[in-house]
């Protein structure tokens, strides 16, 4: 049983465990995404997620202990200034894990771990919640076909339009 054993070892020790969190956390800070397998991108959900949380708290303290664990000057300012300003009200949940299938070479699930803010297709394609009762079906139903008719009803007019210029 895995009683009170959190920590996903990796197979590595602790010094090298350590070292490749915070390597890949610095990648994730100044890319916004990176490549991995699953199990690592697990492991630095689970070590970025409070880091980027105490970026909120943009003090001294704050920085020195963000520092401490990520020893890069780059990735601080760049945490505390860009990405601070980005996830100031959002209460957790900084980082999302998209699968992408195997790996060829050893059948390792591979994803893409990313900071949620950043990824300009998601927002974009993110919809608005509704309200689902029988009612406001019918609502929606008439007003996205009504829309959907009148351009079809503007596009002759531009194409006789274009004839006429073009004469």
């Amino acid at each position: 049983m895995r009683h009170n054993n959190k920590v996903k070892h990796l197979g590595r020790k602790k010094a090298h465990l350590d070292a490749m969190l915070a390597n890949m956390t610095i990648s994730l800070i100044k890319h916004k995404r990176i490549f991995t397998t699953l199990a690592k991108a697990k492991a630095l959900r689970v070590y970025a997620e409070p880091i980027i949380n105490r970026a909120k708290d943009d003090t001294t303290n704050s920085r020195r202990v963000v520092f401490r664990y990520l020893q890069s000057k780059e990735a601080v300012k760049e945490l505390f200034g860009e990405i601070a300003a980005k996830i100031a009200d959002r209460p957790g949940g900084y980082t999302r894990i998209l699968k992408t299938g195997n790996r060829l070479g050893d059948n390792a699930q591979m994803c893409f771990i990313e900071l949620v803010d950043y990824n300009e297709n998601m927002l974009k394609t993110a919809k608005k919640k509704t309200a689902r009762t029988r009612r406001s079906r019918g609502k929606a139903a008439a007003e996205t076909a009504a829309p959907a008719a009148e351009p079809a009803k503007a596009e002759p007019a531009a194409a006789e339009a274009e004839e006429k210029a073009a004469e």
